[in-house]
């Protein structure tokens, strides 16, 4: 059992003796504490082996104390899953011995989050950094130190978010306890993949047409439409389905969000947000009864009965949906990229055979897809991709009040913003894990990146620190990307020939290219589905989103396959306008001027 497995049974441990102690929560001073003043907390003795307490199938063990090396270890623990390494990890050492610092990293072991966080502070035995989505609990019980003379000491901690930003992170006794920094861009937005919704298409349909330009909702059911009928078939003679979507639970998102995109607005996920008028004066509009979202349901409604969209789309479970998309049969689809498509690598790359003999595979066939930004007039600007990163300042890292050195600990954070440790941290170590062309570009070999992708290299090699503050985008070189992921070279890389030939074609080097989204810099209110998703039924406006929910969740497949479209179209909006919709609307306009204020 290594370090990380052993500190989580560890805090089980003692979650157990001090729960049966009844002992109560401890009660720091960490609210506006910089220091622990010198003291160093009791590091938890060899005898603690041999309790009555510990938790079956499970091994306490010692927590080391400083090393005689002269680099300090610290604790991190995780309440999220994660990728445990080895005892002696390669680049946690390379680290180690520039920085003076190693932390052992800890993850989630059958606990949940909550389950966590209450068996660590009722052991009242805390790491020195803890990483949370939501750390409240230990900034009510006093259990965290305050980041604001830290921020003023290292720069490249403070260099992660704006004055501005940081606000959002300060507590209510004025102080800042803790950062998310995982999704920060340095110097460019670099990202390649578009994790967001987008209607999507395989570049096989594409190559058929001669790759035209596909801007608007019509011109993509035309295009499957046609190819569909030219290509019935998968080569093992199963059908191909145009076009299919899911309304099941909470993802019916994917098939009535679509109104907001096609009219050209991001994803505020619950009402549009238009500052045509000016930023001052930005007015929230109910994207359920535009015009264009009467266009968008008859479109489906039209294509649902000429045979385009999946009969099965309104009864299928998310399993049921998932399968026949890693079939390949699926050409079309409108939904986030996160929800389908990390279940088609497994598929895509496995060997089938065609009615003729011969074997072939989904990537060689083309099956992979691309994203499309569709409007629903043609010429006018989309921004289906956000630019900027969102900020959860609910949770993030935070350093314990129990933390034996802060200073060490905050100096090493901001020593893992620097370029050279960032290197170390994504890319590697120089011949070993990367090479550096005679233009300064930093690629890999395929066995590099095979070697990058074993589990049993990575535990042994490589140290991301993957929830400790990082950089997206470029080093200060201006030519790399910080992630090789978002390399264009890297990227390409990982993807199917036809779907680099397609990127090509079209002049893109990854999907946000492809997208071709206006760039657009949040606003203050962006995104406000944190906001409507927060809303209870206890309030006016909460019952009043929670009714518009469950209305459209009814209507909506109705609507797709309705004989008499007009007719249940007039039906929808009378029960829509029983569900008092202005209430929500009304209270989403003012959370927008609260944030503008």
């Amino acid at each position: 059992m290594n370090r990380s497995r052993k500190f989580i049974a560890l805090l089980i441990v003692f979650s157990v003796l001090f729960s049966m102690c009844s002992c109560s929560k401890t009660s720091g001073s960490g609210k506006g504490v910089k220091k622990a003043d010198g003291i160093k907390p009791e590091r938890v003795s060899k005898d603690i082996q041999n309790t009555p307490f510990a938790t079956p199938g499970l091994e306490p063990s010692v927590t080391p104390v400083p090393n005689d090396d002269g680099i300090e270890e610290f604790y991190l623990f995780n309440t999220t899953y994660g990728e445990e390494k080895s005892e002696f990890n390669e680049i946690r050492e390379i680290i180690a011995k520039t920085t003076g610092v190693r932390v052992i990293e800890s993850w989630l072991y059958d606990m949940t989050p909550d389950e966590a966080i209450g068996s660590i502070i009722a052991s009242g035995k805390l790491p020195d950094m803890i990483y949370s989505y939501d750390n409240y609990e230990f900034y009510n019980n006093n259990l965290l130190i305050a980041w604001d003379d830290y921020l003023e000491e290292y720069p490249n901690i403070k260099a992660l978010y704006t004055d501005e930003q940081w606000e959002q992170f300060r507590q209510d006794d004025g102080h800042i306890y803790w950062v998310d920094a995982i999704d920060r861009y340095k110097n460019k937005d670099t990202r390649a993949v578009h994790n967001e919704q987008a209607f999507w298409i395989q570049v096989r349909v594409l190559e058929w047409a001669g790759y035209p330009k596909i801007e608007t909702l019509d011109q993509y059911f035309e295009l499957l439409d046609k190819y569909s009928q030219a290509n019935p078939n998968m080569p093992d003679g199963t059908p191909v389905i145009p076009y299919t979507c899911i309304c099941e639970d909470w993802r019916y998102y994917s098939i009535e969000s679509a109104p907001m995109y096609l009219d050209g607005y991001p994803n505020n996920g619950c009402v549009i947000v238009n500052v045509d008028e000016g930023e001052d004066k930005p007015k929230v509009i109910d994207y359920n009864t535009t015009d264009t979202a009467k266009a968008y349901f008859r479109k489906l409604n039209e294509e649902y009965n000429k045979g385009v969209i999946d009969p099965d789309f309104a009864v299928q479970t998310y399993d049921e949906y998932i399968s026949k998309v890693t079939t390949g049969r699926v050409l079309g689809l409108s939904d986030q990229y996160w929800d389908f498509a990390y279940n088609l690598m497994p598929e895509y790359s496995l060997k089938k055979t065609a009615e003729d003999g011969t074997e072939y595979t989904l990537y060689d066939l083309g099956c992979e897809y691309v994203p499309l930004g569709l409007v629903m007039e043609y010429g006018a600007e989309q921004q289906w991709h956000s630019y900027g990163s969102e900020i959860n300042a609910l949770g993030g890292l935070a350093v314990t009040t129990q933390c034996y050195d802060p200073e060490t600990a905050f100096r090493f954070i901001n020593d893992l913003l620097s370029d050279e440790i960032l290197t170390l941290r994504f890319w590697g170590i120089e011949t070993v894990d990367y090479y550096i062309s005679e233009d300064g570009i930093y690629f890999r070999t395929e066995e590099m990146r095979r070697n990058w992708n074993d589990l049993s290299y990575r535990e042994q090699h490589t140290c991301e620190y993957t929830n400790m503050p990082q950089w997206r985008g470029l080093f200060d070189d201006g030519i790399n990307r910080i992630l090789p992921s978002e390399q264009p070279v890297e990227f390409k890389a990982e993807l199917s020939q036809p779907a680099v030939a397609c990127l090509d074609v079209y002049g893109a080097d990854n999907f946000v290219d492809f997208i071709g989204s206006k760039y657009c810099e949040p606003y203050p209110w962006y995104p406000l589905y944190y906001w409507s998703n927060s809303l209870t039924t206890d309030t006016e406006a909460g019952l009043a989103w929670y009714q518009m929910t469950d209305c459209k969740h009814e209507w909506i497949p109705k609507l797709v396959l309705s004989k008499d479209f007009d007719s249940d179209w007039d039906k929808y909006m009378k029960a829509y306008e029983e569900c008092d919709p202005q209430v929500f609307i009304d209270a989403a306009q003012q959370e927008v001027n609260n944030r503008l204020t």
